[in-house]
């Protein structure tokens, strides 16, 4: 029962995980096309097939999940799951021992891991499956334990059920990348008071300090010194001072955890720098259009989302991407491209925003219709 209850476990888990990235494919292959960035991978050719390896990392993720929970070819799927843990592990451990990407996306937006919590669970997992696949080894099938052989007549249901949950998940990650996704995880949902987020967040924010590497000139010593030492400390930055900052080695340690939430970064400003989001969150009615790849955009599918923003009647209209000409007959703003995705899954996505509250989000050919 013992062995049994450890397996339920494990594969829920992965179900689980692929779940909320099958629900936010788009999503996920963002955080794929980070580990494919040259300060990490360096792989930069593989950016744009990162939706379709998305696509094949969370479909292995649940149908082996799902196999271990039926009991489905047992050995071959613990094997996967095994390598598969390994795999994951390479990835998490090189994210948090080089510090490159601070989330590792294994559960979407649901639930945020750091790096080395990320590659802790990973370990968690991979000693899970070893003591499993050693407590079933004796239920193993002598022949054919690592094939697709003829399905035997009491596997029949198994296979149907696997048939099913296939189709299930495939619709459900189509949804979300034709559409929006169907359960939306993010801080962006309809519904959310970005100007109410904004508050908790200043009422209680995060405090990092920044710690500088510093490399005497002289001695070759290198010494790791906070922001307040620093300035207390004259020998650091005084006139002939042998102390030098290394370039690029700077680190901002979060000091003191505040309100979370992404809105941080909501912060919208026209090309010129002039900042623009207290008179969007403001507005009784605004509709803002966001791009996180312009050139990607067909001029006539953006054409006609401007022209049907312009007629809604609405307060304030922007169109809101990382090139300050990317709309020819609206107000341009400007925005962090990391911070667009947060909010646009599609490009372009529309957001339309009553008093600083979300009351639609959708991509730019649903608004169409």
């Amino acid at each position: 029962m013992l062995k049994a209850l450890l397996r339920f476990v494990i594969a829920i888990i992965f179900i689980l995980s692929g779940f909320v990235k099958a629900v936010d494919l788009v999503g996920f292959s963002f955080k794929m096309e980070e580990y494919f960035a040259p300060n990490v991978f360096d792989m930069p050719f593989l950016e744009k097939f990162a939706l379709p390896l998305s696509v094949f990392v969370v479909i292995l993720e649940l149908l082996l999940g799902f196999m271990l929970l039926i009991k489905l070819k047992l050995k071959f799927t613990l094997s996967a799951l095994i390598a598969l843990c390994i795999f994951f592990g390479f990835l998490t451990f090189y994210s948090a021992y080089f510090n490159v990407v601070t989330d590792c996306g294994c559960f979407g937006d649901a639930i945020k891991f750091t790096p080395w919590q990320s590659f802790m669970k990973d370990i968690v997992l991979l000693v899970g499956l070893i003591v499993v696949f050693i407590l079933y080894r004796k239920e193993f099938k002598k022949k054919d334990s690592y094939s697709y052989s003829p399905k035997k007549e009491s596997n029949t249901f198994k296979y149907i059920f696997l048939g099913i949950f296939s189709i299930g998940m495939i619709l459900i990650g189509a949804h979300g990348i034709i559409h929006e996704p169907l359960i939306d995880f993010r801080d962006y949902k309809i519904g959310t008071d970005i100007s109410a987020e904004k508050q908790k967040i200043n009422k209680n924010p995060s405090v990092y300090k920044t710690f500088y590497n510093l490399k005497n000139q002289k001695t070759g010593e290198t010494v790791k010194v906070n922001q307040d030492d620093y300035i207390k400390e004259t020998k650091y930055w005084a006139e002939g001072s042998p102390w030098k900052i290394e370039e690029g080695k700077n680190e901002s340690v979060l000091i003191k955890q505040g309100y979370k939430s992404e809105i941080v970064k909501f912060k919208i400003e026209d090309p010129s720098g002039v900042e623009l989001t207290e008179s969007i969150l403001h507005a009784p009615k605004a509709i803002l259009i966001f791009s996180y790849a312009p050139k990607e955009i067909s001029p006539e599918l953006l054409k006609q989302v401007e022209a049907k923003a312009k007629s809604q009647g609405a307060t304030v209209v922007y169109g809101v991407s990382t090139v300050a000409t990317t709309f020819k007959t609206i107000p341009n703003a400007m925005m962090d491209g990391t911070a667009i995705k947060t909010i646009a899954r599609s490009n372009p996505s529309i957001l339309i925003l009553e008093s600083g509250k979300i009351t639609d989000k959708l991509p730019a050919k649903d608004y169409l219709k």
